[in-house]
């Protein structure tokens, strides 16, 4: 009986310490013991969600984290196969090459042309030598037939080959015209080898992004909260690989009355005290007021259903002291938020911020 009389004491004991400890938490967190100045609400813990998503369709190759692991901006979490890519990277540069061999080519042809064009240019220079000799001649027998010192033949010979001469200036002139239209043509050659080495070259670029890009990397600090996918899968163009929580920004989402929500303005001060941790008092600032509210009745009638009407606050905890504490963050954690909306309010004691900045 003493036995049993001990045990059932002891019971009797803890049933009081916990009745004694949850009374205590009551009474903290009871929102009518605050004082004029200072409303509070009912809240959870929540972050941002991001996606590590593939830029490209593809196979996963590897994902060198685990969920629950933290990660830096920048890491690499995941690979995806780049096979194709780096073939096609190979044959990018081998356009290159045929495109650089190209421009030598037409650059060859350009100067070939050139030459061509002095050619040219001496044939005209001779042909109009000739001409001019030639009408120098047509004018002497045509003076000494006049005067008959010389047969007509002769000066009709004079004139066939005046005529003849002519001809020739008109044909190297266009032979030049050709010439200059070929080195024209060469010229824009070039330009367009030019643009295809520039071509090749930007192909590459863009080949070498997306293996880059084959490499997924954290876009911020965080913890990997689940794998959306798994090696060897093969994922569209967009598709989700993991999912992160960025653990610096995270907030406390709650609702207020639009009786005091009216006094709240973005920077006010919060004090977060969450349900697993009660003992500690964590800062914060309103970082975010709804322009509508919720839970709104259909029909608005009463004193008692106005104040039904809700607005939902987010207070965003700073972000060097979620650095601090970074490995302690949790998502998803109920608590209270209080705000003081009177700046002339003062904190009560067991409000005070005893969590190290």
């Amino acid at each position: 009986m003493k036995a049993a009389q001990k045990t059932w004491l002891i019971r009797g004991g803890i049933a009081v310490a916990v009745a004694a400890a949850l009374f205590q938490l009551y009474r903290f967190l009871t929102p009518g013991e605050l004082p004029d100045g200072i409303v509070s609400g009912n809240g959870r813990i929540e972050a941002v969600e991001l996606d590590v998503s593939a830029k490209s369709p593809g196979r996963i190759r590897d994902i060198l984290v685990d969920e629950g692991a933290f990660v830096k901006a920048g890491q690499v979490v995941a690979r995806m196969d780049a096979d194709v890519l780096n073939a096609q990277k190979a044959e990018a540069q081998a356009n290159l090459a045929q495109a650089q061999n190209g421009i030598q080519i037409a650059e060859s042809q350009v100067a070939q042309r050139q030459s061509e064009r002095a050619a040219a240019v001496a044939a005209v220079r001779q042909r109009e030598a000739e001409l001019n000799a030639a009408l120098k001649r047509l004018a002497r027998s045509e003076t000494l037939a006049r005067e008959g010192a010389t047969a007509i033949q002769e000066r009709d010979d004079d004139q066939a080959q005046m005529e003849g001469a002519t001809a020739a200036v008109q044909a190297a002139k266009a032979q030049l015209a050709a010439v200059d239209a070929a080195i024209g043509t060469a010229k824009s050659q070039v330009i367009g080898a030019r643009s295809n080495v520039d071509a090749a070259r930007a192909t590459i670029q863009r080949i070498e992004a997306d293996i880059r890009d084959s490499d997924l990397r954290a876009p911020t600090d965080g913890r990997v909260q689940y794998r959306v996918a798994q090696p060897g899968e093969v994922v569209a163009g967009g598709g989700r690989v993991l999912n992160l929580v960025n653990l610096s920004d995270v907030y406390m989402t709650f609702f207020l009355p639009e009786t005091a929500v009216g006094r709240v303005a973005l920077g006010t001060d919060v004090r977060l005290v969450l349900d697993a941790a009660p003992e500690r008092v964590i800062p914060a600032k309103v970082s975010f007021i709804a322009d509508v509210a919720q839970f709104t009745p259909k029909t608005v009638e009463t004193a008692s259903e106005r104040q039904k009407l809700m607005f939902r606050v987010k207070a965003r905890i700073d972000r060097k002291l979620l650095e601090r504490y970074i490995t302690q963050v949790k998502t998803g954690l109920p608590g209270m938020a209080y705000l003081r909306i009177d700046p002339k309010a003062e904190w009560p004691a067991k409000l005070t911020v005893n969590v190290t900045p």
